[in-house]
This record gives structure tokens, sequence and C-alpha cells, in this order.
């Protein structure tokens, strides 16, 4: 994977032809590059994107974005109501419930709700053994 002004480019390798081939994989329009080295390839790419930018300023429209930071999500109405009230529970907004179970999943945040408890020689929580103490 390689990146440029937020734009995502797709690499693979092709060894019959000794090529390195990408596709930018976050634009509707295909925009492809190739190059016989990392340092061609990674050239390429970005004249890809450049080039990109260049065509849309030429006729005037706005370049895509990469992200806009919304997104339209079907889901079962069961599943809905599952999530509703899950973000209720945790008193959160649905959108922010979302929001931290996505992070999460991708390893941006650590798990929400989960405390670290210390666990003592004996492989007990040490709440546990000082309770047994008592």
């Amino acid at each position: 994977m390689m990146e440029y002004k937020g734009y995502v480019g797709k690499v693979e390798f092709d060894a019959e032809a000794e090529l390195f081939h990408g596709e930018v994989v976050n634009l509707r329009d295909v925009s492809t590059f190739q190059g016989t080295s990392v340092g061609e390839l990674k050239q390429a790419f970005q004249e890809s994107i450049d080039d990109y930018l260049a065509f849309c300023q030429e006729r005037g429209e706005q370049p895509e974005k990469p992200a806009s930071g919304q997104f339209v999500l079907r889901l079962s109405p069961d599943l809905h109501r599952q999530i509703q009230l899950a973000a209720a529970m945790a008193t959160m907004s649905l959108n922010s419930w979302v929001i931290e179970q996505l992070e999460t999943a991708l390893g941006q945040k650590a798990h929400p709700r989960t405390t670290k408890k210390k666990i003592t020689k004996s492989g007990r929580p040490a709440s546990t053994k000082k309770a047994e103490q008592s």
C-alpha cells in the first residue's frame, strides 16, 4: 500500500513481466501506475495522482476526496436495534459508539470498556488474592 495526498495505491508484482503495477483504490475513476523498481513505482504513483488533480482543475471540477467522513450503512432492523441499545447502555450516541467500535476493530484504540487488572504470580487478579487474605 502506498499513500500520497490522501490517496491510496494498492500494489502488486507481476513476476513474469518483472513489473510492479498498482491502482488508486479510493477513487471511482480508474487511475493506474507501474514501475520496474520501488523508486520508479513511487514516482509513477505520485505522477498519477498529480495528473488526476491537474485534469480536474483543467475541467473546472472538484477532485474526488479520498474520504468525505460520511458513509451510508444498510443493515437489518434487528441489528440496528441491537446497536442502538448497545450505544444507549454505554451512554453514547449511536454515531460515537459506532466510531469507537470501528477504531477498536482497526487497532487504533484500546478496547473501550476493558480495564487491566493486576495479575499475581498465582495467576489470580490481585483483588481476589487480597480478599482471600482478609
